[in-house]
């Protein structure tokens, strides 16, 4: 693609679509980029909301670094209303009209808002919110200033986040979850409970199995109505209740939708001149709403949109849950949640007074699948051997434990000498130990050095420990060749 006749029109400045502005940017430096985005704010990170909401970081922490680049006209608070294939035009709110070569739909998802008796899902009442974007964090913050107690509808894993950020304000929390266990997309029975006594030793106390009904929202509180006929009062209500990828523009344009818009393996819709990423996008009948595959789908596209690979295509790669809340260490990935199945080798271990509990699914010597929740020093290992394929060890105990009963020949299951260089450090973006030595070997000798080369860190955060662990190891090296020495170690 010749970059200076390009017009490429990108809907939504969310985590994707600032994503994809930058990756064009860098790609396509005579490009014309338009960004428009509905909210008002600048792109923020959503996965660190939670963050925001237990007041470990202000607004300004939750902002993305990506830079605005040349070329690039970013409109914050103008929203798309329509779409023109044929003409291949946008209709702005504004009553702008803004022609595209190639159009990109980054709209990601909305908050569904359950139908309860005495719930006007279209106007919410002050105190009842959802928990998806930063001004919806805003309107619950506002709520929980002179609140006592909170309720959180769902047990997913943005409900057990909000629960544990208001509960880190002192409030008294409670989940109401119509499952029998929290997580059930990623947890199986035994780590759902052990989770829930996690929680509340945290303040948060859960309500399993059981529906809301019915909401009574008062200028001086509101009462929760559960379908076994208990009432729960409080002074807030957050619905967290899944997300529905938001395709209505995508649908008036004609284009191909199912569950999300869908999309093939360059991520173009069924218009060639129009592609879609992120929370909205369905590729293969799945879609993400995570971080991790929508910014790859965002550096992939920007490649095929720059012609810089021919071959290019998106490949999903196996997902890895993380729960960031403060007080719980969890990771989720593969079928851990399925149940028994022929050639399987299942193995688990639960202590539910620490709250820690693992579960590992091995099936010809390759982790298919693992829940590892509470202190479990493996987990590094156990995500690198899910995300890689790699055999997993003999003694299985190092998995489960972090350790091997003959602690004399145990290695150290997550120094970062033994960690081989395609090891994948920070999920989110994909950085991998290899990147991080170049990284360093090429001058970066500071945190923000390293996250404003490589981007690790950038996504949930959760990496973050792993990077400076990383960091410190190659600053103690004596050799000035990091490779060599791991070589001798």
């Amino acid at each position: 693609m010749d970059g200076s006749r390009n017009r490429i029109v990108i809907v939504g400045h969310g985590m994707a679509g600032a994503r994809l502005a930058a990756e064009l940017s860098a790609r396509l430096g005579d490009a014309k980029i338009t960004v428009l985005g509905a909210e008002l704010h600048r792109a923020y990170n959503r996965i660190m909301l939670s963050s925001l909401l237990a007041g470990k970081v202000d607004e300004s922490g939750v902002e993305l670094a990506e830079a605005a680049g040349h070329g690039i006209d970013v409109r914050p608070g103008v929203q798309a209303t329509a779409v023109d294939p044929a003409r291949r035009t946008v209709t702005t709110g504004r009553g702008d009209l803004i022609g595209y070569d190639h159009l990109v739909l980054a709209t990601g998802g909305r908050a569904l808002v359950p139908p309860l008796a005495g719930l006007d899902r279209e106007r919410l009442p002050d105190r009842v919110a959802v928990f998806r974007t930063l001004d919806d964090c805003r309107r619950i913050l506002t709520a929980a200033a002179g609140a006592r107690r909170a309720l959180v509808l769902g047990g997913g894993l943005l409900g057990l986040e909000a629960a544990r950020g208001l509960a880190a304000r002192g409030l008294d929390v409670h989940v109401v979850h119509p499952v029998g266990h929290l997580m059930e997309r990623q947890l199986d029975p035994a780590a759902g409970a052990v989770l829930a006594r996690t929680l509340a030793g945290l303040g948060v106390t859960t309500h399993l199995d059981v529906a809301a009904s019915a909401v009574d929202a008062r200028p001086d509180g509101l009462t929760l109505t559960l379908s076994d006929g208990r009432e729960l009062d409080a002074d807030l209500l957050v619905l967290s209740c899944g997300v529905r990828p938001d395709v209505e523009l995508a649908r008036a344009a004609g284009l191909t939708v199912d569950r999300g818009v869908v999309v093939d393996d360059r991520l173009r819709s069924s218009d060639p001149h129009i592609s879609a990423i992120g929370d909205c996008a369905q590729h293969a009948g799945v879609v993400t709403g995570l971080v991790a595959p929508a910014w790859e789908q965002a550096r992939v596209l920007a490649q095929v949109l720059a012609g810089q690979d021919p071959r290019a295509r998106y490949r999903p790669q196996p997902a890895v849950t993380r729960l960031k809340a403060a007080g719980i260490d969890l990771a989720a990935m593969g079928d851990a949640a399925a149940g028994p199945a022929p050639d399987v080798e299942e193995l688990s271990f639960s202590d539910p007074v620490r709250g820690t509990y693992a579960r590992l699914r091995i099936v010809g010597e390759r982790l298919t699948g693992a829940i590892m929740l509470g202190d479990n020093p493996a987990v590094g290992t156990v995500i690198q051997l899910f995300d890689r394929g790699t055999p997993v060890p003999i003694d299985r105990r190092t998995l489960l434990l972090g350790r091997s009963r003959d602690t004399a020949s145990a290695a150290p299951v997550e120094s970062p000498a033994l960690m081989p260089d395609a090891a994948t450090v920070c999920q989110c973006n994909t950085v991998r130990k290899g990147a991080l030595v170049r990284c360093w070997r090429a001058g970066a000798r500071s945190m923000d050095d390293v996250v404003a080369a490589t981007r690790a860190t950038t996504g949930c955060g959760s990496c973050r420990d792993a990077v400076e662990g990383i960091l410190g190891w190659l600053s103690s090296i004596d050799t000035p060749d990091p490779v060599e020495a791991e070589v001798a170690a």
